[in-house]
């Protein structure tokens, strides 16, 4: 009730109940500049002030004090490589006989893959609905971790409680257990491959795998994964061992031109990559094949997977509402979320999400468009596209694609 009558100033963050959850790097990234940020209890990076400068938020509609930040951190992760602390990370543990065949059923895509590999997939709802969006990956043939987003944490474990009553399966959730680095960019490879005898090749480490590792005398499981369309590894090691696995990782780093990057980093450069954010992007109202993730469904997989049926009604039809990316043309407007979205002049939809873009030095956002034939590649084309800002329609560019590597060719170099 405090901020009710306040003004909703973009990034706004709370300024009491704060430092309930901490990352066992806290101190350090604090030391490193940190612009701590609050989700789920949760105080996180979410950008890095310069030598001199003085580690707040001034609020504003226009143009972030961060925005320069921002730039280079995102330029850093493109360039070279990148630090993240992405402990906030929800991680669950499912053993036991029953915990296959328990994910299988309510994940989308197919989770019976040989251990030491992971699976994006999403969980639907008997609509076909997106509940969660996360990943699932295979330690042993009965020992599985889920890693999903901080904010769905009591929300994806009563989830999986509820699927797995009456089977043979025992749950924990190891969140607090668990710090996690992101090495992420293409030199990762090269800073990484010194602290360890393992090989992080690509043929012997691929994409989606998951190994435990030594990383300078630290033990820890290494996820060939990226949020940000980069090469690059998120680092799980011991909550107690993660001060030391930091230290040697920050020491590895000027070699390799490191940055620490920060949340809205992450957030500007997985729109760039075109990856979606559960809870803005897509939804439990929102189906894989509208948000443009036909990819990770197992369509025929044993067993079938909750929201089939309701997916299959909807497989082979025109899509009449779809997930699509869009760039604002003028470089001096900024888009947060529900801008609407104009295509000749009518009103078809509103924007999810949106941030600047280090790539394309404009925003970028996604947004739902409507077309009762069906929003296809050709129809977009045919469009003369705005999105409304302030009041003031301004020219945007229409794409089922990825600004940024559309074929996501980065990360699995």
């Amino acid at each position: 009730m405090g901020l009710l009558y306040a003004m909703h100033w973009p990034f706004r963050q709370y300024e009491s109940a704060r430092g309930i959850r901490r990352s066992p790097l806290h101190d350090r990234l604090a030391a490193a500049g940190a612009v701590l940020g609050e989700l789920a209890g949760w105080e996180r990076p979410n950008w890095y002030a310069t030598r001199g400068q003085e580690p707040v938020y001034e609020y504003s509609y226009g143009e972030q004090n961060w925005q320069p930040n921002l730039q280079a951190e995102c330029g850093a992760v493109r360039r070279s490589v990148g630090l993240f602390d992405q402990t906030s990370f929800a991680k669950l543990s499912v053993q036991g006989p029953d915990a296959l065949a328990v994910l299988d059923r309510v994940s989308a895509n197919a989770i019976d893959v040989e251990p030491g590999h992971g699976v994006y997939t999403q969980w639907l709802n008997d609509r076909g609905g997106i509940e969660s969006d996360l990943t699932v990956h295979r330690l042993a043939d009965d020992d599985l971790l889920v890693v999903t987003a901080a904010a769905g944490q009591r929300r994806d474990w009563t989830w999986l409680e509820r699927a797995s009553r009456g089977r043979d399966v025992h749950l924990s959730d190891v969140t607090d257990d668990w710090a996690v680095l992101g090495v992420m960019g293409p030199n990762a490879r090269r800073l990484l491959r010194p602290l360890t005898d393992t090989d992080l090749g690509h043929e012997l480490f691929p994409f989606g795998a998951i190994r435990p590792v030594s990383l300078a005398g630290t033990e820890a499981l290494a996820l060939r994964m990226s949020y940000v369309g980069e090469l690059g590894w998120e680092l799980y090691v011991r909550a107690g061992d993660a001060a030391a696995l930091y230290d040697s990782i920050v020491a590895a780093g000027p070699d390799h031109e490191l940055v620490h990057a920060g949340y809205h980093a992450m957030n500007a450069l997985r729109l760039e990559s075109g990856y979606r954010h559960w809870g803005h992007d897509i939804t439990d109202e929102d189906t894989p094949l509208e948000a443009g993730l036909g990819f990770a469904v197992a369509w025929d997989k044993p067993g079938g997977f909750v929201g089939r049926e309701a997916l299959l009604a909807q497989k082979g039809q025109p899509l009449t509402k779809r997930l699509t990316q869009f760039r604002l043309e003028d470089p001096d407007r900024l888009l947060y979320h529900d801008e609407p979205i104009y295509r000749d002049h009518d009103l078809v939809g509103r924007t999810s999400s949106g941030l600047w873009s280090q790539t394309q030095a404009r925003c970028l956002a996604m947004g739902y468009v409507n077309h009762h034939d069906g929003v296809t590649a050709d129809w977009l084309d045919a469009g003369v596209w705005e999105i409304e800002v302030a009041g003031t329609r301004v020219p945007a560019t229409a794409s089922l694609r990825a600004f940024f590597d559309p074929r996501k060719e980065r990360v699995k170099i």
